[in-house]
């Protein structure tokens, strides 16, 4: 009934505002077109020699030079209609993409706005999801490779938002497909922020949900806190705290929920324009099985406390990331060098990334 309610209301808003638009004639002229993009390749080494320790996004390899992804974004405006078409190419766009086959995973994003005021904005197409401190895109990202947190929370979302300025605050509400799936016929999901910010903009908060009907019998929900804080010009602080909730339905009845959660601080600090460095530190908890300790052989569920350390050496376009990552887990998730189950995961990895 929730889902009803919302997606009604975002689409009288989204008739009102078209029935609005000023009139062609005065309208202001087309923006020029905007095109950025970036490309990354990387070298990771795991001193147990092997991929499998791999638990997270975008990194399974070892011994091994990989390519990344090869992004273009084209952003166009006319008045009050914008459009976004993100494109992305290689290994780390077709793992964003999962649900896609062939040419679709290259979409990483592709959707139309409409800018009703300065406060009021409709989103209507496929998007980069709002929950997580980390994104997609390399060049914006301190660490090269990804939490765990990021990788087993939501990746996109497709249908109609709405968001709304007042001050420093923001709310955004929307309608959309399961997450990470572009075409769905399943019951649809409820999306959410609430972001605010100090005057000097040095605080920043951001509340995120996501949940819905997977299927008529599943049932999903995400709670998600992001903080920034920049206590000067060379240090920076950054959490993400996140909880998601998985239900089934027996007997008409939504039983006991089975969750996962999450914590991390990133520890920021530039020595100077051209060198810093990020320290994260992540808890990621599983004692359901739901995803990291799920599908292992005799391991039950537990806990795994990942730590990452990258430097960041910025050479003008070029992004230079030297990376250190130890694991250490309460059951013996990894392997060590002779294949035997081990609670402990190390690895280093080079990466390049040059953004335009």
């Amino acid at each position: 009934m929730l889902q009803k309610f919302v997606a009604t209301g975002l689409v009288c808003l989204f008739s009102t505002a078209l029935m609005a638009q000023e009139d062609s004639t005065k309208q202001e002229e087309a923006s020029p077109l905007k095109i950025s993009g970036f490309a990354d390749i990387y070298y990771r080494y795991d001193f147990a020699k092997t991929a499998a320790n791999n638990k997270t996004s975008f990194t399974n390899s070892h011994n091994s030079f990989e390519l990344g992804m090869a992004s273009v974004k084209l952003e166009k405006s006319f008045g009050k209609v914008g459009v976004v078409a993100d494109l992305g190419f290689g290994q780390r766009a077709k793992e964003f993409a999962y649900t896609d086959d062939g040419i679709a995973q290259a979409v990483k994003q592709l959707y139309v706005t409409y800018a009703v005021s300065d406060k009021l904005t409709f989103t209507a197409g496929s998007w980069a999801t709002h929950v997580g401190y980390e994104l997609v895109d390399a060049p914006l990202n301190r660490n090269y490779s990804m939490s765990y947190m990021f990788s087993y929370g939501p990746f996109t979302h497709t249908g109609i938002k709405a968001d709304y300025k007042f001050g420093s605050s923001g709310l955004m509400l929307g309608v959309s497909n399961q997450t990470d799936y572009r075409s769905s016929v399943a019951p649809k999901y409820i999306i959410g922020q609430f972001s605010t910010a100090t005057a000097n903009g040095k605080l920043k908060l951001y509340l995120n949900y996501v949940g819905g009907k997977s299927t008529d019998s599943t049932r999903m929900r995400q709670l998600d806190a992001v903080v920034t804080l920049g206590l000067s010009d060379a240090f920076s602080l950054g959490y993400n705290g996140t909880m998601a909730s998985y239900q089934e339905k027996t007997d008409g009845k939504f039983g006991e929920a089975s969750n996962w959660w999450g914590s991390a601080l990133y520890l920021n600090f530039d020595a100077s324009k051209t060198f810093g460095l990020t320290l994260r530190s992540e808890l990621f908890e599983d004692n359901k099985q739901i995803n990291v300790f799920g599908g292992v052989p005799g391991i039950a569920g537990g806990h795994v406390f990942a730590n990452t350390l990258s430097a960041n050496i910025r050479l003008g376009a070029l992004t230079l990331i030297p990376e250190l990552r130890l694991e250490q887990a309460s059951q013996a998730i990894f392997v060590d060098a002779s294949g035997n189950g081990t609670k402990t995961s190390a690895n280093a990895l080079l990466a390049a990334v040059y953004a335009f």
